[in-house]
């Protein structure tokens, strides 16, 4: 599990808060490439788009439609964050499987920082669009009226966990995948089981490929639901 420790970029004392780190490194360069695709590769606005505007258009699209699918029309105003959020986990997951490389979303430091901002920023602009009525998110008016405390102590409790079950799913994967990878690349080092455990270690790593894409589409739909329900709170 070594390939999860934060260690210091320059020298080996003790990491504190200010401490440039492999974190830090792999963050800025999470950013850089995040950057350069949507502003850089985009910069040209050709009719015939090139490799990266391509790749640019498509993720905005997707994300568009995402927004527009599930929190409607309404939720459009806030695609600037959605996107960045989604091109920002995508390229933490795909630059974590570069050799020698730190998965920043295996840390729930980064994961946990993520999921708060969607929490309390979903929690306020409920509070801001529907003022008292967002706590209609939690009185479940379809229930019979006899169980709807309990519904409502369930829903308060479910959205409360929203955070922890965020993080922990996107950097739950992130360290079970590599972890996984290490453990075939340990059994490449036997002959014996070398030709098997390199296919398993090349078959694990298009695997990850996929979970990368996956996760970051999960964490920015799910992100999508809970600004549904901000804008939306009434069952």
């Amino acid at each position: 599990m070594d390939q999860f420790v934060v260690r210091p970029l320059f020298g080996d004392g003790a990491v504190a808060w200010y401490t440039p780190t492999n974190v830090t490194l792999w963050l800025a360069l999470t950013a850089l490439a995040a950057i350069a695709l949507l502003v850089m590769g985009t910069r040209g606005r050709a009719i015939v788009p090139n490799r990266a505007q391509s790749v640019a258009e498509m993720a905005y699209g997707l994300v568009y439609k995402m927004i527009e699918d599930i929190a409607g029309k309404d939720g459009l105003r806030y695609f600037p964050y959605v996107l960045t959020l989604f091109m920002f986990v995508v390229f933490a997951n795909l630059l974590g499987l570069v050799p020698m490389a730190f998965t920043v979303t295996s840390h729930i430091a980064v994961t946990g920082v993520l999921a708060l901002a969607v929490f309390f920023g979903v929690t306020i602009i409920g509070f801001v669009k529907n003022g008292a009525h967002f706590l209609d998110l939690f009185w479940v008016r379809s229930a019979p009226l006899a169980v709807r405390p309990i519904l409502a102590v369930i829903e308060v409790i479910s959205y409360f966990v929203r955070p922890l079950s965020l993080s922990i799913r996107l950097a739950g994967n992130m360290i079970a995948g590599h972890a996984v990878i290490k453990v075939f690349a340990g059994f490449a080092a036997i002959a014996a089981v070398a030709p098997i455990a390199i296919v398993a270690v090349i078959g694990m790593y298009a695997f990850e490929v996929l979970v990368a894409f996956v996760q970051a589409y999960v964490f920015t739909i799910l992100t999508c639901v809970y600004l549904k329900d901000a804008l939306h709170p009434s069952h």
